[in-house]
């Protein structure tokens, strides 16, 4: 489908998520601001397109498409940010060869702005991911990692505010448990520490000392699981009281739109992950007037 249809048929097929309290038709006629959210997640080393003759992904993704994507929508509305939930690494040879210094000089050039760190993202370990991270223009968010003990302290940051049209974007990282899934060896004295205490601190720290107006989760915790006792983003997203969008990582879930949880406090919040390898952009965009904001959400094939 040519793309400008896609995205208009895409868009008019969603419905409008409000946050807040703003109503469909405030937004259309009293929006003052608007701010768009891009992502990707478990992109795996994908850069270039699938073949035409694929089995699942014909013809899709390749990072130079979606270079071409975000830099219309950029046109479109300058007030945008392009972030990633995890797992940039690990899936072609152009990680076994390079290591990730590709992956992230594209990115780079892409001007990606954050990203959180995946379970494969430690693949070539501490010291491997440590020595891409100066091709990386872009930080590196994560809340629920300590890496107090190892060389990569110093090097993250447990979030990061950015601002746009006058608006404060707070945006925070969560990882996964890395035990079980990543060798002790590869991880070395990585401590992992609660994903929702740390959400809270987080999101609390954001909304009530930065007085952000958005408050984001970059997740690698994955979007679903069956256990009780496992962290997941529709977990997470019940026990927010401040956080309006989870960007999610880790289980390669294709959502066509952001799922819409109830938070502790009763709102809405968006819980969005486009599948894997780069085949899909996330996009969400939020407008705010001075009663409260509003969402529409949908996923882009690249």
């Amino acid at each position: 489908m040519e793309r400008r249809k896609f995205i208009r048929n895409t868009a008019a097929s969603s419905s409008l998520l409000t946050l807040g309290g703003l109503s469909l038709n405030s937004c259309s006629t009293q929006t003052k601001k608007h701010i768009t959210i891009l992502h990707t997640n478990d992109v795996h080393s994908h850069i270039d397109a699938f073949p035409n003759d694929h089995a699942d992904f014909p013809g899709l993704g390749g990072l130079a498409r979606r270079a071409g994507l975000v830099d219309s929508i950029r046109k479109e509305n300058p007030h945008t940010l392009l972030f990633d939930a995890g797992d940039i690494f690990q899936g072609t040879p152009y990680f076994n060869f390079y290591g990730g210094e590709l992956e992230f000089k594209l990115m780079s050039m892409l001007n990606y702005d954050a990203t959180t760190i995946g379970n494969h993202d430690f693949d070539n370990g501490v010291n491997g991911l440590l020595a891409q991270m100066p091709y990386a223009k872009f930080n590196f968010l994560s809340a629920n990692y300590d890496f107090t003990n190892t060389d990569l302290n110093g090097f993250t940051q447990p979030y990061k505010i950015y601002e746009r049209n006058g608006l404060k974007i707070g945006v925070y990282g969560l990882g996964i448990q890395l035990d079980g899934l990543v060798t002790k060896k590869l991880y070395k004295e990585t401590l992992y520490l609660d994903p929702f205490e740390m959400a809270t601190d987080m999101e609390t720290k954001l909304k009530e000392v930065e007085k952000c107006d958005l408050v984001i989760c970059l997740s690698h915790l994955g979007y679903e699981y069956d256990f009780p006792e496992k962290p997941d983003d529709l977990k997470l997203a019940k026990k927010t009281k401040y956080t309006d969008l989870i960007i999610g990582g880790h289980t390669h879930t294709f959502l066509e739109k952001p799922t819409v949880v109830t938070n502790a406090t009763g709102r809405e919040v968006l819980v969005n992950q486009v599948g894997c390898f780069g085949v899909n952009l996330g996009r969400i965009d939020f407008y705010f007037d001075n009663t409260g904001n509003a969402a529409t959400g949908y996923t882009i094939k690249v």
